[in-house]
């Protein structure tokens, strides 16, 4: 079968990735980063993959851009057009610091690719079918109805990705099998998915919810933002910045690469103790949590950055669940690899494993399923 190049375009607030995959074999064919855009935006950067293309000689058939919050209107992949585009922007108001730059990326493609298909592929799409006892935040539904208030999740290109390539690790259909998995980057989600499909998500409207980030700090009592506001004079756009930029590891302990962390942990310092162990609590409470909702689990996955390369975060935050079936064996959980694998020990109930997310694949292949190229989205090889 004839391969084709898919771009897969992911817009930041001030970078640009990139990568070409190459379908059906998954393979990558360039890939790239553009960092530090300015009042240029994304035009030159576009410049940049242009010319990058040009000189690897690639032709791309289609591009996939990701887009964090589709609201409740996009539940699925779209190809992109002006009324898609505008739809883009006017959910700019559920993610101010996300949508906005996939809105311009987006532009920016269209005027430097004009002929060439391009599909949006929503972080949130994934959990719009979410139980309504899971996505219903519990204030004035007239408010909420207005405000398209609602737990949207994010994540859920990795999420989707990773619970079905677990499945395929364990030699199982995806819909045999109820599982948790956690996606632990700078950003950091956890979902509870019963039969392939999620049931309950730790993001919510926005991508502050949850777990503890890099910079974000998950779960918090909205009365301490209400106690901000009265007693200490903060308003909504120092309290943007305080949960998005000032709290997380690096509120705790003044740091948010989890490498950095780990070493000055390592040195004894004991901001990054208390940061490192907030983080894990955080990370068994949800785990609990989720068993409660699944009603036990087949499989516990962990992926993304400090997912798959940080292992004493694996072993601790299940430390303690050998009640509820679930062991870590330590020679297996240290092993360095790069492909799915098993961590669990053999008496364990739950198979807990670590998967490598692709969300670039993920993408490329939700572009071709779009556009109709039937047979080009999957193979093992991928």
């Amino acid at each position: 079968m004839e391969q084709r190049s898919i771009l897969v375009l992911n817009a930041g607030s001030s970078s640009l990735k990139y990568q070409v995959v190459r379908l059906p074999d998954g393979s990558r064919l360039l890939t790239g980063h553009v960092e530090e855009i300015g009042q240029g935006g994304f035009g030159p950067a576009l410049d940049r993959v242009v010319d990058d293309l040009t000189g690897a000689a690639i032709e791309v058939a289609a591009i996939g851009h990701r887009v964090v919050h589709g609201g409740a209107r996009h539940t699925a992949p779209e190809v992109v057009d002006d009324a898609l585009l505008a739809s883009i922007d006017q959910l700019s108001r559920l993610a101010p610091l996300h949508n906005p730059p996939a809105a311009e990326g987006i532009r920016r493609a269209r005027e430097a690719f004009p002929d060439v298909p391009q599909v949006a592929v929503f972080d949130t799409a994934f959990f719009a079918d979410l139980p309504a006892a899971a996505a219903t935040y519990a204030i004035d539904q007239e408010v909420a109805t207005t405000e398209e208030i609602r737990r949207y999740g994010m994540h859920g290109t990795s999420h989707q990705y990773v619970a079905t390539a677990a499945a395929d690790f364990l030699g199982k259909d995806v819909g045999e099998l109820d599982q948790i998995v956690l996606h632990l980057g700078n950003g950091a989600s956890a979902a509870a998915i019963r039969g392939g499909r999620p049931v309950e998500t730790s993001m919510g409207l926005t991508p502050l919810e949850g777990l503890v980030m890099g910079t974000r700090a998950g779960d918090v009592d909205p009365g301490v933002l209400l106690h901000l506001m009265r007693r200490a004079g903060y308003d909504g756009d120092s309290l943007d910045d305080l949960l998005n930029h000032r709290s997380g590891l690096h509120g705790l302990a003044g740091m948010s690469d989890f490498r950095e962390l780990m070493s000055a942990l390592d040195s004894g310092d004991l901001r990054a103790r208390l940061a490192y162990d907030v983080y894990c609590h955080r990370l068994r409470k949800y785990v609990g949590a989720y068993l409660a909702v699944l009603g036990g689990a087949d499989v516990i996955a962990f992926t993304a950055g400090v997912g798959e390369n940080i292992a004493p975060v694996r072993e601790d935050a299940l430390a303690g669940l050998e009640g509820l079936g679930i062991e870590v064996d330590p020679a297996r959980n240290r092993a360095d690899a790069d492909a799915p694998r098993l961590i669990s020990a053999d008496r364990s109930r739950v198979s807990v494993l670590v998967v490598p997310t692709d969300e670039e694949l993920a993408i490329a292949r939700n572009v071709v399923d779009v556009l109709g190229w039937a047979g080009w989205s999957r193979s093992r090889a991928g």
